[in-house]
């Protein structure tokens, strides 16, 4: 008979591994954002270091706006000093292009700002919230990470999502079941030039679709016309003619051309797909 293993007892390893390599680390400036895993993180790490972890999350026109509020309140639950930063990455030229790694040239920046401010803190160490999971997925970020000697906790402590939504469910963190919030930028298909005006009507169109009760929400854009993706389980709330007819007329007030709904429902890292196949067949990069 196999006997399944306790995975409750799994869990509690892997956290009790993740506080040994955080005391282990020392005086830490975690780059925040504000999701799931960075939030549980930084919950660990305000346990085990105290006073000796800062946040630093940067704030710019990519960064969903609820993700800053959300960020804000809760470093103040935690009783973690947070360093909120200005800064728009559209002023690099190479990120503002949107080619595929385009994330590697965010992640630069970023960690060039938490170097900066982790030395002028007297803080040792820089981490970030990639977990297990993130190690499949095309992730150019990564190589910046490397090179700034940014350190991943949660995958040296072998947290998968799941296990971190599990522990942050036990932690009381409200971020236990939140959704996926990766930047307005990832909105837009590679190759397609971003302004802070695409970015602007992304912003208040998916804020729109909030107001509709609706959860899970992408509004991809590339200047001409717009692609609204929903659960599929939100598809049905808004299928009357008169609820599509709001939408479309709200999308269009905002500059937004041309509206579609794909019926298909929402997609996560749909721009990635043909990346991941490619480098998973040994003809791109994968980073």
């Amino acid at each position: 008979m196999n006997i399944e293993p306790d995975t409750d007892i799994e869990l509690t390893q892997k956290i009790d591994g993740l506080k040994v390599y955080l005391e282990r680390m020392g005086p830490t400036l975690i780059a925040f954002s504000g999701g799931v895993d960075s939030s549980f993180l930084l919950a660990v790490a305000s346990q085990v270091l105290r006073n000796d972890v800062i946040a630093l999350m940067t704030v710019s026109p990519s960064t969903p706006p609820h993700d800053e509020r959300q960020a804000i309140e809760l470093a103040e639950k935690l009783n973690v000093k947070l360093l909120l930063i200005q800064h728009n990455e559209l002023d690099i030229s190479e990120y503002a292009a949107n080619p595929i790694n385009r994330c590697y040239f965010c992640k630069n920046s970023l960690y060039e700002i938490c170097q900066r401010e982790a030395k002028r803190l007297a803080l040792g160490s820089i981490a970030d919230g990639i977990n297990l999971d993130d190690l499949a997925d095309y992730r150019p970020g990564l190589q910046s990470a490397k090179e700034y000697g940014v350190h991943h906790p949660l995958v040296e402590a072998e947290l998968t999502k799941a296990d971190i939504r599990q522990a942050s469910r036990r932690l009381g963190l409200s971020t236990w079941d939140k959704q996926a919030s990766p930047c307005l930028s990832s909105r837009i298909p590679y190759g397609t030039h971003i302004t802070a005006t695409m970015l602007s009507h992304i912003a208040q169109a998916e804020a729109f679709l909030y107001t509709l009760g609706i959860d899970q929400v992408r509004v991809r854009y590339d200047g001409r016309r717009a692609r609204i993706e929903i659960s599929r389980g939100a598809l049905k709330r808004i299928a009357s003619q008169e609820i599509l007819q709001k939408v479309g007329e709200k999308l269009k007030s905002l500059g937004i051309p041309l509206v579609t709904l794909d019926l298909e429902g929402y997609k996560s890292g749909v721009f990635n797909t043909g990346i991941i196949k490619a480098a998973r067949a040994g003809t791109e990069p994968f980073a």
